[in-house]
């Protein structure tokens, strides 16, 4: 008879007619049973309503089925959108995927790590505040596997990203080519490698059309409020030397950007044209449609959940996968007249 607390294992061992090491390994490793005896057990599963007792399977070492994703914005709904991707891939390989938001703070990430090693779940995916961080190499180390979402190529782990030069690059050739010469750039490129990265290809989309120079506007984070402070400081730029057009690191930042520059006065695109990056869907209901460089949001978070299912086979390797962005062009960028 159960217990106060429902079925046992030694209850779905009686049912079944086996033995309780036979039950325990159909719940852990169900590759030592034979398919008739797994069906016995989990049919005695079904019968009896047993719950296996998560907490007791890591104590005695097994791993939980469940992974997570240790997100660098959670205001972001890109990071969201690659989260719905994972979580559609997690769901279909049976596991159960837990959300941590770093909020770009290293330290509140190294926490969530912390614990997450602690609670031994199957994997981790990160987009990194600092991809280079030992404590997510030691992290990996120590056994659980870990893959780099969306930034942090070349460090040794498996990851999945974009080609944010290109992106970079796309961006600001599409302004060179619609007549705009003087450009900014607004983004924390300082501390993080997908914003340097993004800052890279617009200036090699300057030196490939002897433009320029880029004017940088460095911000403390990457979200609306910074993209406001962005908008106050190119509209107190005076008219005869304010760029003509922005390169935003991502589509908060330029939404910021544009209902400032609005706010102030100034017209987009007919004073200043903006570009953002991520193509969020806030980007196309702006009251100015942005144009803005798109990823493949769902399919990082797909394929970033399939690096990390790879890694759980002996003869895994690390493997990067990078996707190629794409230019959306709406009304926030206009053809100009080229001048001579």
């Amino acid at each position: 008879m159960a217990g106060p607390q429902g079925p046992a294992m030694k209850d779905v061992a009686a049912r079944a007619g086996v033995a309780l090491g036979t039950v325990s390994n159909v719940l852990n490793r169900p590759q030592l049973v034979s398919e008739r005896t797994r069906r016995k057990v989990l049919d005695a599963i079904d019968e009896l309503g047993f719950v296996p007792n998560e907490s007791a399977r890591q104590l005695a070492g097994v791993a939980s089925r469940t992974v997570a994703f240790v997100m660098f914005d959670m205001s972001n709904p890109f990071f969201t959108d690659v989260a719905q991707g994972a979580q559609a891939a997690a769901d279909a390989a049976g596991l159960s995927l837990y959300l941590c938001n770093s909020g770009e703070d290293a330290t509140r990430q190294n926490a969530y790590l912390d614990v997450l090693e602690q609670q031994r779940v199957e994997g981790v995916l990160i987009t990194p505040v600092d991809a280079r961080d030992p404590r997510i190499r030691s992290l990996r180390d120590r056994g659980t596997p870990v893959v780099v979402v969306a930034r942090g190529l070349d460090l040794g782990f498996s990851a999945v990203a974009v080609d944010d030069v290109l992106g970079g690059e796309l961006a600001v050739t599409h302004l060179l080519d619609i007549g705009h010469r003087d450009i900014a750039f607004v983004g924390r490129a300082r501390d993080f490698q997908h914003v340097t990265d993004r800052l890279a290809g617009a200036k090699r989309a300057i030196a490939q059309r002897d433009a320029g120079p880029l004017t940088v506007l460095e911000t403390h984070r990457t979200d609306v409020a910074e993209g406001r402070r962005a908008g106050e400081r190119l509209a107190g730029i005076p008219a005869s030397r304010r760029p003509t057009a922005v390169f935003c690191a991502n589509d908060l930042l330029a939404l910021g950007l544009l209902q400032q520059a609005v706010r102030l006065g100034l017209r987009v695109p007919e004073d200043v044209a903006i570009v953002g990056y991520d193509d969020i869907d806030f980007a196309e209901a702006a009251t100015v449609p942005l144009t803005t460089v798109s990823q493949p949001r769902d399919l990082l978070g797909r394929t970033a959940v399939e690096l990390l299912l790879e890694q759980r086979r002996a003869d895994s390797r690390d493997r990067e996968v990078v996707f190629e962005p794409e230019l959306v062009v709406r009304d926030s960028t206009r053809i100009r007249t080229r001048t001579s």
